[in-house]
Order: structure tokens, then C-alpha cells, then sequence
């Protein structure tokens, strides 16, 4: 297999981690300057983002059905390829929980946790761009422990944001939105280390 059929691959893994970072970076100005007039709007917006993630799959697996010599095992590739497009979908998700549940303010903590879920939609990229010559990459594996770190800090938000919620909020129909919300916020950053500790098996395997 030449060069640049080797590199289609992993192009489409940044350019897919690339939709994240896009899609996080919406739902992050979403929340720190929210309008709840807007949100119809900003859904189609993302929704967008997340179709256009989902073409670059779909190129991935189309490209492995034909392939008769890939550079990593098929199952890595596609793996890979389903992993980085769950963060983005579940990036949407988060916006669509803001939506069903008519929010009509943001709470702080939750603005606080989309930051930490930026930052690792941001790192998730950096990595993949390391993982295109992961044999040689200096600093792949620091961005894999980078991730780790960025999804235990949103745990610890998670926890934080979950118990102000129930202390503080007398509305329980308020409690029961937010904490769906809560938890798709957290689920992102999951998503993001499921996509590093995916790296590192292939990694592992292929040294």
C-alpha cells in the first residue's frame, strides 16, 4: 500500500477529531452566552457539525470494505473511526437535553464542566495528529495521559455539579433536567478517553 493511501486513514481520524472540537467549541459558546430563543438554531447548527462527522466514517469504512492492505488491523480502524464520531454525537446530546428540558438558564458548574470537555475535544485532536506517526511520535503518549487527566478533573465536576444541584435547587422538575444533562456533559469526556485508551491498545499492538 503507498504512502498516501496509508495516510487516508488517519487524515480522516483528524479531520473527524477536527468535527468534535468544532462542535464542542458551539456547545461551549452556547452555554457561556445562552439564549433559550436560539437553541432551535444552534441544534440545527451542530446537527450539521455531526453530520458531517458521520460522512467522514462513513469514508473510513467505505475505504476499509475495498482495502486489500490497511496499516493497522481493520477492527482498530474502525473502531477508531466509531469512537471519535461518539464524542460528537454526544456532544449533540447534550444540546438536545438543553432543548427537550426547556432550560431556561445555564448553572455555572455546568459552564465550568464544558470547558474541561472542550479542552479534551481539543487534546483528542492534538493526539490523533501524533497518532498519524504514532512509530515516532515524542509526545503521543502525553497526550494520551493528558486525556486521562482532563476526564478525571470532569468526573470530579460531575460529582460537584450533581451535589450543588440537589442542594441548592428546590425544583425538582429542574433536578430531573438537570441531571440528565449532567451526565451527557459527562459522557462526552468518557467518550474522549474511550478514543485515547483505543490509541493506546493500537499502540501496544503495533510496537
Amino acid at each position: 500500500m503507498s504512502k498516501k493511501q496509508d495516510m487516508f486513514y488517519f487524515e480522516k481520524f483528524i479531520e473527524s477529531a477536527e468535527a468534535s472540537c468544532e462542535a464542542a467549541q458551539l456547545l461551549k459558546k452556547v452555554l457561556e452566552n445562552y439564549n433559550a430563543e436560539e437553541i432551535q438554531m444552534r441544534l440545527d447548527e451542530i446537527h450539521e457539525i455531526e453530520h458531517k462527522a458521520d460522512n467522514k466514517r462513513h469514508q473510513v469504512m467505505d475505504s476499509l470494505a475495498r482495502a486489500f492492505i490497511v496499516p493497522i488491523e481493520r477492527e482498530d480502524i474502525a473502531s477508531l473511526g466509531d469512537n471519535i464520531d461518539e464524542v460528537t454525537d454526544k456532544l449533540e446530546d447534550v444540546l438536545i437535553r438543553v432543548y427537550i428540558n426547556n432550560v431556561e438558564e445555564i448553572r455555572k458548574d455546568a459552564v465550568d464542566l464544558m470547558g474541561v470537555v472542550s479542552q479534551c475535544c481539543e487534546e483528542m485532536k492534538n493526539m490523533m495528529k501524533d497518532f498519524a506517526d504514532f512509530r515516532r511520535s515524542k509526545t503521543l503518549k502525553e497526550r494520551i495521559i493528558r486525556i486521562n487527566e482532563l476526564e478525571e478533573k470532569a468526573d470530579q465536576l460531575f460529582v460537584t455539579g450533581m451535589r450543588d444541584l440537589h442542594v441548592t435547587e428546590k425544583d425538582a422538575i429542574k433536578i430531573i433536567a438537570w441531571r440528565e444533562i449532567y451526565s451527557y456533559m459527562e459522557k462526552c469526556a468518557d467518550a474522549c478517553e474511550h478514543v485515547a485508551d483505543t490509541v493506546q491498545n493500537v499502540v501496544m499492538k503495533n510496537s
